[in-house]
């Protein structure tokens, strides 16, 4: 059955090739939002920095449109697409877009219904919002980093993936313009979105902040039962060297899992902390006589909490993944058939065949004006003097 994409006919200019703002137009465009990747014109001897082709992937499903923002034609033109647009995302620093002219009252100027999702750090104000970072700097101020696991010299752990950037500020990113678009229904009018990435991580910690203002008691690794204060939520080691993760938190899973390896003595002892270090250890030495997947096969359907600590490799081939298609195939015009991750977001169209990547040096800028109204000839002017591409 054909599924209308839920964001058929909202179009939105993605400022950003990487990053938050990027992740944001991704969930968009899986929605069925009609994106225009909107990048500069290349310059003499200027590099341009351009993902890898299976990155994001592969913009996949997306325009493409270059400008010379810092020339009044090329800014122009892009007033001029901005004035049929939906949404406009930028991941500059503060107060960029407003010297560049493609702040928010300009944008508003050519259409009052505009909605400006401006992605950064730290946010639009405060005394970091000018501030460079990454990932790991957001997860640090927020409180993450330190409630995270400790190597061996006692410095927190690196997460394996970019959370703030994906979740912190993607996700927040895009669930803010989705509010906004249903906001405009109501009143008719845009906004300005100011998506801070080291807000959101602060969200992400919000379980532990609320605890920590109602109590006064500071969280960290080892503190609470998700941080590892007991075996029953932890990670161990299996005979092939693989590992195994146990979230037994309800006293009900944790009786079944200590039943099934063995240990039905250490049942009672689930949040007993003068116990802990001998219960772990007990538990670490019976998941050592077995495979990581022996135990999956016996434990994992028993209502016990574990599943297989996955590598990216065995991730993709996982068969719970594979039922629910989360890996689609594609086809690169550069770089020929290759799979990538499928749009996994509830409410999204499900993939028809292959995806295609296109080859990453294509625009759409000319016809995208064109269908903006301009004039061919004016199009073409633009081209010849650079401010477009």
């Amino acid at each position: 059955m054909s599924v209308t994409p839920a964001l058929e006919g909202v179009r939105v200019l993605d400022l950003a090739s990487v990053g938050p703002a990027a992740r944001a137009s991704r969930v968009l465009a899986d929605y069925g939002a009609e994106v225009v990747k909107v990048g500069a014109v290349p310059r003499a001897g200027g590099v341009q920095i351009v993902p890898p082709y299976y990155a994001y992937s592969g913009n996949r499903g997306m325009q493409r449109a270059l400008f010379d923002l810092k020339a009044d034609a090329g800014r122009e033109a892009f007033l001029a697409l901005a004035k049929d647009a939906d949404v406009v995302i930028e991941s500059f620093r503060p107060g960029v877009v407003e010297r560049l002219g493609i702040g928010y009252e300009a944008l508003r100027a050519v259409n009052p219904g505009i909605i400006l999702c401006s992605t950064s750090g730290f946010g639009q104000d405060g005394p970091r919002s000018s501030w460079a970072g990454h990932d790991v700097n957001y997860l640090a101020t927020s409180g993450f980093l330190d409630c995270t696991g400790r190597q061996g010299d006692g410095r927190p752990a690196l997460p394996g993936a970019t959370v703030a950037d994906i979740a912190a500020g993607g996700m927040q990113a895009a669930m803010a313009i989705l509010a906004a678009l249903l906001r405009r229904e109501r009143t008719g009018v845009g906004e300005w979105l100011d998506v801070s990435i080291a807000d959101g991580a602060f969200a992400l910690m919000s379980l532990y902040v609320d605890e920590y203002l109602a109590t006064g008691t500071e969280p960290g690794p080892g503190h609470y039962i998700l941080t590892g204060r007991y075996a029953c939520y932890d990670v161990y080691t299996c005979a092939d060297g693989k590992h195994l993760s146990v979230g037994a938190i309800e006293p009900q899973f944790w009786r079944n899992f200590c039943e099934l390896v063995g240990l039905p003595q250490h049942a009672a002892a689930q949040l007993d902390d003068d116990a802990q270090d001998q219960v772990r250890a007990d538990v670490a030495a019976v998941l050592a006589t077995r495979t990581r997947d022996e135990w999956v096969d016996l434990l994992g359907p028993a209502d016990t909490c574990v599943a297989p600590v996955n590598t990216v490799a065995e991730a993709v081939e996982d068969p719970q993944y594979t039922a629910r298609g989360l890996v689609a195939d594609a086809v690169s015009d550069t770089d020929g058939p290759f799979r990538q991750a499928a749009p996994v977001w509830a409410g999204t169209t499900p993939p028809d065949g292959a995806y295609r990547v296109r080859d990453g040096q294509l625009t759409d800028t000319t016809d995208l004006l064109a269908g903006a109204g301009l004039d061919p000839a004016a199009v073409q002017a633009l081209v010849d003097e650079g401010a477009v591409a």
